[in-house]
């Protein structure tokens, strides 16, 4: 390449034009190689090849940019025209047009962050599409034989969701799909999850949940393929993230939101003794009722008998004694009915609870083995030689150790 002599000499020095513009390039580009550059987006396109093509400007002057696409698939946010930014990069000339422009290796929003931009864009975008209206959102099942939990399966959050679920309702059926809650590759285990319990159909309801953190922790909920996974479930959804003030795309788009974890475990099923209250409240509820109209019945009969009475007619107020005893006797026997039936129903119930309690299953000879930390043994590798154990019967526990 010609160089350009800067010292004035007398002779014409003659340049081509992709010369000057490979000269100027080259200044430009060792002048300018790492700069920042405030400015507003204007006029943005994505190309077909995944590169984005706007412009800088202020007050008095535009500048060219372009992120080409292994930059722009990395940025947290989808510029948008008017948005104020700080862009970082270096000055190149594309010689085919003669023009210098910012190629962009970096850009961040001024006056909000990353990731909350890109929070507030998929939020609004979700929303216009429909997947936070109220409509959509669907009743949990009042008494749920089987619970799906999508969570980390070594952290505290699973050990609360059991424990409290445990407390509540013994017996329950339980399935945990594990899978990552932060990092790379979280929002793929977290989308698989999802879709096992929506497409297996074992699960009548669906807990998404991990624990407290920042903005950037809970990521993973906050991603598009997260939302529309959870749209997508056949049965309702619980999101369960973070803190009671941490909000996530998740918990919009979800058929309900828990403010923590616990709280999942406390909302997705009531106690067994409050389902026990509920069925003797509807017996006492009945019983009332029977009760009101035996009363109802003894005030017509004593109308009844009182213009008898004062009719003198002694033959139809005979017969109408009659018929309010058979009425008394039909009125009694409908009592007696429906209090054995409520009766059963109420043995039923309590025998079915009794099946479902796990301990039931020790008296057929079985027996839980759990490590004295407390985790219960489904695989051999979960106990390695030398683990202390304890081993639960129908009737006492005995210690043991694996070998």
């Amino acid at each position: 390449m010609q160089q350009l002599d800067l010292n004035w000499t007398p002779e014409r020095q003659i340049l081509t034009v992709s010369e000057l513009t490979s000269i100027v390039r080259e200044i430009l580009g060792k002048t300018f190689g790492d700069i920042w550059v405030a400015g507003e987006i204007s006029g943005v396109k994505l190309a077909s090849s995944g590169h984005y093509y706007f412009a800088l400007k202020d007050q008095g002057a535009q500048l060219r940019a372009v992120a080409f696409r292994n930059v722009a698939r990395l940025l947290r946010f989808k510029p948008q025209d008017g948005m104020a930014v700080l862009a970082r990069g270096r000055i190149d000339v594309y010689e085919a047009r003669g023009e210098y422009q910012l190629i962009v290796e970096a850009l961040e929003p001024q006056g909000l962050g990353a990731l909350q931009l890109a929070f507030e864009q998929l939020k609004k975008k979700l929303a216009e599409e429909g997947l936070f209206d109220t409509a959509r959102k669907r009743p949990l099942p009042r008494l749920p034989r089987r619970i799906g939990i999508v969570t980390s399966p070594t952290g505290a959050v699973i050990h609360d969701i059991l424990h409290v679920l445990g407390r509540r309702f013994p017996g329950l059926h339980i399935r945990l799909y594990p899978a990552l809650v932060q990092g790379e590759g979280s929002v793929e285990e977290v989308v698989r999850g999802i879709q096992y319990f929506n497409e297996s159909g074992w699960a009548e309801v669906v807990i998404v949940a991990r624990g407290g953190g920042s903005l950037e922790d809970l990521w993973t909920f906050n991603e598009e393929a997260v939302a529309r996974a959870i749209a997508a479930c056949s049965v309702p959804v619980i999101s369960a993230i973070g803190h009671e003030t941490d909000f996530t795309i998740a918990d919009f788009v979800a058929d309900l939101r828990a403010p923590t974890p616990s709280a999942a475990a406390e909302v997705v099923i009531c106690t067994r003794q409050e389902l026990l209250d509920n069925i003797q409240a509807s017996i006492g509820r009945m019983q009332q009722s029977v009760r009101l109209r035996i009363g109802d019945a003894r005030h017509r009969l004593q109308a009844l008998t009182t213009r008898v009475m004062r009719r003198d007619v002694r033959l139809r107020l005979a017969r109408a004694w009659q018929r309010i005893d058979a009425a008394d006797a039909r009125m009694a026997e409908l009592i007696r009915a429906r209090l054995t039936r409520a009766r059963s129903r109420l043995d039923l119930t309590n025998a079915h609870l009794t099946e479902l309690s796990p301990l039931k299953i020790l008296d057929r000879g079985y027996a839980i083995v759990q490590t004295t930390a407390g985790l219960i043994l489904k695989d051999p590798a979960d106990a390695p030689p030398g683990t202390a154990l304890l081993i639960r019967l129908a009737r006492g526990q005995i210690r043991g150790q694996a070998t």
